[in-house]
């Protein structure tokens, strides 16, 4: 695993671990790098609750409950896509009696190429969601959702590495109170 990607999933989880926060990660373009990047550290079993790789529009509709109308108006690569992605990643973490989930999620959606761009959504363009639900260094609080897009450039390996790194960057600056 490249370096930038242990230190990103390393921080993460020492972020997880001192506000005391579970998460869930919900990929597609990424394909499981989030998790897995997370699970090559020792002490990940006490931080990550789970992950999705949704690489379908299908799977992410199935698992994730993300309503197929938003992916057929607004494209799998959308900012309101990340975001209901994000959302039933928490959600879905729940148990029907309530039981906790993950009180942090973060989700990817992206173009890692090399085909697939077009002029409005080009090779390297990914959305990020977060949802934070619930704790934040021990104490309750509101809902803290955002989404974002970046546009990383190179080959396909280098633009999914980068999205991973992006997103757990930003979930340990959203688990240590930084949004």
């Amino acid at each position: 695993m490249p370096s930038a990607l242990a230190d990103s999933a390393a921080a993460l989880i020492a972020s997880l671990s001192g506000a005391g926060l579970l998460l869930s990660c919900a990929e597609s373009c990424t394909g499981g790098i989030v998790t897995a990047a997370v699970t090559d550290v020792p002490g990940s079993s006490a931080v990550l609750w789970g992950g999705v790789t949704a690489y379908s529009n299908e799977c992410k509709s199935r698992i994730l409950g993300v309503p197929p109308e938003t992916i057929a108006e607004f494209g799998a690569v959308s900012r309101e896509v990340a975001r209901s992605m994000a959302l039933g990643a928490i959600e879905r973490s729940r148990g029907p009696r309530g039981e906790r989930g993950a009180d942090l999620a973060l989700a990817i959606t992206g173009i890692a190429g090399p085909e697939g761009g077009t002029p409005e959504k080009p090779v390297g363009l990914v959305w990020f969601g977060f949802r934070l639900s619930g704790r934040l260094d021990r104490r309750a609080i509101q809902e803290i959702s955002f989404e974002e897009s970046a546009r990383f450039s190179g080959g396909r390996r280098a633009i999914r590495e980068a999205a991973a790194a992006h997103a757990m960057t930003r979930a340990a600056a959203l688990a240590m109170g930084r949004y």
